[in-house]
């Protein structure tokens, strides 16, 4: 199987990331993605944000009913800093021996993943995707998937703070998720 591995802060998960989801799905024929929650991101680490069974409940919210999307709290469970080194690791024991694994990335993070933990044994394990908004230099490190969506959880944040929609920014039910809990209402 070609699987994707999409994770993340996800705070919140957002229509953004499921059509970028979806576009690599379909141009890498991958059978399936899995997105992932972090615990705690190593180079956001002193960051506020919203608990983490809060961010995997919106996770599993948003890809139920999709076939090829699934939620996974591995990183969540594990607590602690999430390396994805660890989490791959991990993975690889759940699947078949000669499964492929696609790590989707953010092109704005593109240029931090010589900074990420152990990354010469990862880049042995995963291809790295580029999901680029065409403003990434991805060297020879990944594949890159251009498409523009200009739809950012920062600004879902500020727009639920300011009291303004977020409708057709987010899945319905990751509305419901952030109405009924109040999130973001600072």
């Amino acid at each position: 199987m070609r699987i994707g591995i999409y994770g993340g802060t996800f705070d919140p998960v957002h229509n953004g990331h499921l059509i970028l989801a979806r576009d690599a799905v379909e141009k890498l024929g991958l059978d399936e993605i899995v997105f992932i929650p972090n615990a705690v991101p190593p180079h956001r680490a002193g960051e506020k944000r919203t608990p983490e069974a809060l961010r995997f409940e919106m996770v599993a919210a948003a890809v139920a009913g999709e076939t090829r999307f699934k939620a996974d709290d591995v990183e969540i469970r594990r607590g602690g800093v999430s390396y994805t080194i660890d989490t791959i690791l991990a993975l690889k024991e759940k699947y078949a021996p000669g499964d492929a694994f696609y790590f989707l990335v953010g092109g704005d993070n593109v240029r931090e993943l010589s900074s990420w933990h152990r990354i010469e044994e990862l880049k042995k394990l995963v291809t790295f995707v580029a999901l680029s908004r065409g403003d990434c230099d991805n060297g020879h490190l990944t594949l890159q998937l251009e498409r523009r969506v200009d739809i950012s959880a920062t600004e879902i944040r500020a727009r639920v703070a300011k009291n303004l929609s977020i409708r057709y920014l987010v899945p319905d039910a990751v509305l419901e998720i952030i109405t009924r809990n109040q999130l973001y209402k600072e």
